[in-house]
């Protein structure tokens, strides 16, 4: 076959063009500090970047939910202890007013304060957080708690329950409802606060004492209440901490799959640049002498 100089000239600029692109990939990887900016440049590099990315982008999410289920049960945790301290200063109360040697006006004075620990408590059960009400069930928009007539428990919630993914599999309930935690088993804390007020105004002593029975139970159940929350609370930290340790693993292997070795990038850069410095010496000497050399 007939070797032309047009043949050695196109051949030449191919790989002079070839070598180029070579530079210029190289000098990408130095610019922007990653190994691929196209996939074709490494497909399963790229597919296992996008897994991680989206391993990332959950993470976020989980880690998202997780911080407000905290946040909702630390306000749950809150208010169930703040019940604990009314029902304890109700059967404080109760013991007093047990007392046979009250006057009708102390009588009187315990059932006015008892009247506001019964307010105090419905305020309680209309806790909210972030404009949410924590013990309406799904009806977080309305407050559950208020008073029937009679002074027992007028629920205007639902029995929804309101669940956290905070893991592929892990899921959690954060909220309880008002019927919990006010009216365990049918007995109405609510009934039982205005048959405390009601004996105390009439100085029925006998009811005031059966009285201390019934706060005893309620307070057994706010108790159990704290605890379970409690516990939630304390693994919502350690599922925010596990979170936290996920998100650095995570960008760690990404960086590691993305992220050049720059001292080897450079070396290839240098290496690359020698080669096209070379090919275009190697040029130099293919393209011949035109006739205006000879004119010279």
């Amino acid at each position: 076959m007939r070797v032309t100089n047009n043949m050695l000239i196109s051949n030449m600029m191919r790989n002079l063009n070839s070598s180029l692109k070579r530079m210029q990939r190289v000098h990408n990887q130095m610019s922007s500090g990653k190994r691929f900016s196209m996939p074709s440049e490494d497909p399963v590099g790229v597919a296992r970047s996008l897994k991680l990315r989206a391993d990332i982008n959950e993470n976020r999410q989980f880690k998202k939910n997780a911080e407000d289920a905290l946040s909702w049960l630390e306000t749950t945790e809150t208010a169930l202890m703040q019940i604990k301290e009314v029902l304890q200063r109700a059967r404080e109360l109760a013991v007093q007013g047990a007392n046979g040697v009250l006057s009708p006006e102390d009588s009187q004075k315990i059932a006015e304060e008892v009247v506001q620990l019964r307010d105090q408590l419905v305020s309680l059960g209309n806790s909210t957080y972030a404009g949410k009400h924590i013990f309406a069930g799904y009806k977080t928009n309305q407050a559950p708690v208020g008073l029937n007539p009679d002074g027992s428990l007028n629920y205007a919630g639902d029995l929804g329950q309101i669940m956290y993914q905070v893991g592929v599999s892990d899921i959690l309930q954060g909220n309880m409802t008002a019927r919990e935690i006010f009216e365990p088993g049918g007995k109405d804390l609510f009934a039982d606060m205005q048959d405390f007020i009601d004996a105390l105004n009439i100085g029925d002593t006998g009811t005031v004492g059966g009285i201390i029975g019934d706060i005893d139970v309620h307070m057994e159940n706010i108790l159990a209440k704290v605890a379970e929350t409690g516990a939630k609370v304390n693994r919502m930290k350690l599922v925010v901490n596990r979170l936290e340790d996920d998100y650095l693993n995570f960008n760690k292997l990404l960086s590691q799959n993305e992220d050049a070795d720059m001292a080897e990038v450079i070396t290839r850069l240098k290496s690359e640049e020698n080669v096209y410095m070379a090919a275009l010496a190697g040029g130099a000497r293919i393209i011949q002498p035109t006739l205006v050399d000879f004119l010279r």
